[in-house]
């Protein structure tokens, strides 16, 4: 099963319940933090590092020597990636989206790939935990190609924990492609609930499963319960406004490791996830 943790908005506590679930396991599992311009699960895992590797996409480099300068390729580019004024062709790597279109165009083959490096990726082992994490470059505007790199690290027959970065735009989206189920973070704010609105549109459109857990829940504060009453939507889990899980999580300890009593709340968020997977 491959469940993934989403969030229309940062901050809401999708790493919270990322590494609590991953904890709560008793089997061998796999966390892939996706959050590649902010990944910080290793924090709470604190695995040893068995295995870290550049990665590359290719990005076209030209020879200027067989380059005619007709602009071929600056024109078939719809990012801006590579821009011809009847030049010889200038190249934004960062832009580039390693379409190849640029090389098929020109006329005398003067466009060739190379590797251009935008960011790691690390392997942790902790126990029945291994951690595959994502880290782009400083800079690199890029994400997608990098998230589904760490995704190619997805075992068959293994329970897999995608942590994905905030949001609604591309990178959550290849972040949750081929997810069988998904959990929403959010919190009960009117910030909240705006944006656990833009991720319900974007599950609902990916058609794939999915419930809400609430963070820093309160009594009284029921704007997100009211909304997903609304709409039919499962709440799995709400943790509580407690300043005792927010002092462990600043010290990189996580709720099931300092408070064991939630072990059973994490234990029953993962069967509810998987009954709602097998709707499906």
């Amino acid at each position: 099963m491959i469940l993934a943790i989403a969030s229309g908005k940062g901050g809401t506590g999708k790493t919270t319940v990322a590494v609590n679930l991953a904890q709560t396991i008793e089997q061998d599992i796999f966390l892939l933090d996706c959050d590649v311009e902010e990944p910080n699960s290793h924090i709470f895992v604190q695995g040893n590092k068995i295995e870290e590797k550049d990665f590359s996409v290719p990005i076209p480099k030209v020879d200027e020597d067989l380059c005619q300068e007709c602009g071929e390729c600056a024109k078939i580019c719809q990012f801006n990636a590579i821009v011809s004024f009847n030049t010889v062709p200038l190249i934004f790597p960062e832009l580039c989206h390693s379409c190849g279109g640029c090389i098929k165009v020109c006329p005398t083959k003067a466009l060739s790939e190379v590797e251009h490096t935008i960011g790691k990726i690390s392997i942790y082992k902790n126990q029945h935990i291994t951690l595959v994490e994502g880290k782009l470059n400083i800079g690199h505007p890029m994400a997608p190609p990098l998230i589904k790199a760490v995704k190619k690290h997805i075992p068959e027959n293994k329970i897999t924990i995608l942590d994905a970065p905030p949001g609604t735009s591309c990178p959550v989206i290849a972040t949750l492609k081929k997810a069988d189920v998904v959990l929403l973070v959010t919190e009960p704010t009117p910030f909240g609930l705006n944006d656990l609105k833009l991720a319900v549109e974007t599950v609902r459109e990916l058609k794939i499963p999915f419930g809400v857990v609430i963070n820093r829940a309160e009594p009284g504060r029921d704007l997100i319960e009211n909304y997903c009453q609304e709409q039919g939507i499962p709440i799995l889990l709400q943790i509580p406004d407690s300043r005792q899980i927010a002092e462990f999580y600043s010290k990189g300890k996580t709720v099931v490791e300092s408070m064991p009593e939630f072990k059973k709340e994490f234990k029953t968020l993962l069967e509810q996830a998987m009954l709602l997977a097998r709707r499906q």
